[in-house]
């Protein structure tokens, strides 16, 4: 990407939300179509959670630039869930699942949200507000200015680098 002309704006994803909150330097990673390890243990639980919970609820609506999990109708209002192995980045989850909210919410379809976790048994509603649209707005922005860098952003040792599935790329020569 280094040299392309980077004027124009650049489509972002529920999923470069939830990194976002997480590690700027994956979304970088990503955004420039660096494949994590395909073979990591972590990648493989997400999509066993994802597919062995919640069978009742349809599965994945892809709408545009966005995937939802499942969906589904409760008492006549559209219920949008995001499926999690752990709330243990439950500001990462909040902010992906408003992120779809308010992408529905522009197509004039307005929902409420639910963090499912489900081997916690564990579920969080989450509600748009005009508040977490102006959130949203900044960490799109911000976005925007990482995957413009032409280099990613320095590795930064946090507590998720230990289960990440870029881990050797950031710290191979440790």
């Amino acid at each position: 990407m280094v040299g392309e002309n980077m004027d124009y704006e650049i489509p972002i994803t529920g999923t470069d939300i939830w990194y976002y909150y997480i590690c700027h330097r994956e979304v970088w990673l990503m955004k420039h179509q660096i494949a994590p390890d395909q073979e990591d243990e972590s990648l493989d639980l997400g999509r066993f959670i994802s597919e062995m919970y919640y069978k009742r609820s349809t599965k994945e609506l892809s709408i545009g630039n966005i995937v939802i999990d499942r969906i589904r109708q409760e008492d006549g209002q559209l219920v949008v869930g995001e499926v999690k192995k752990s709330s243990r980045y439950m500001k990462s989850a909040k902010m992906q699942l408003l992120y779809y909210l308010d992408h529905l919410r522009q197509m004039g379809i307005q929902a409420k949200g639910e963090l499912l976790f489900p081997e916690e048994r564990k579920k969080e509603t989450v509600e748009w507000t005009e508040e977490a649209k102006q959130e949203l707005e900044r960490a799109i922005g911000h976005i925007q200015r990482i995957v413009r860098m032409s280099v990613p952003p320095k590795p930064k040792k946090i507590q998720f680098c230990a289960k990440c599935a870029y881990r050797e790329y950031c710290w191979a020569e440790e």
